[in-house]
């Protein structure tokens, strides 16, 4: 599960009123289903919940595998910026910082391609 102060930072930031405006959106996990209710007009994709009276569906397990390997890449390149531990380091400001998490992520999926 997903720590509660992730959902609510991100309530606190507006976050879906800044992705709305930008005209983006947003893969997450299961730990962000309350911020995905957004009915027509989502911003924000989760997977499916099963829950013991409720099984999931072929097709909604089929969507969550196919969610899942959207979100892989990036999962994967957060992990490496943990274990690099480039983020204890880094004294920047944040648009320099995001050009430069940019690039690693970019080169550590061009590394795990190979």
């Amino acid at each position: 599960m997903k720590p509660r102060h992730l959902v609510a930072a991100a309530r606190r930031d507006h976050i879906l009123t800044h992705l709305r405006a930008a005209g983006l959106g947003a893969l997450a996990d299961l730990g962000f289903l309350d911020l995905a209710h957004g009915g027509d007009d989502p911003v924000i994709v989760t997977g499916y919940k099963a829950t013991r009276a409720r099984k999931l569906t072929p097709g909604e397990k089929e969507a969550n595998r196919i969610l899942a390997a959207a979100r892989a890449p990036v999962e994967h390149g957060c992990a490496h910026l943990k274990t690099w531990r480039i983020l204890t380091k880094l004294r920047t400001g944040p648009a320099r910082a995001t050009d430069l998490l940019r690039a690693l992520l970019v080169l550590s999926n061009l590394e795990l391609s190979r």
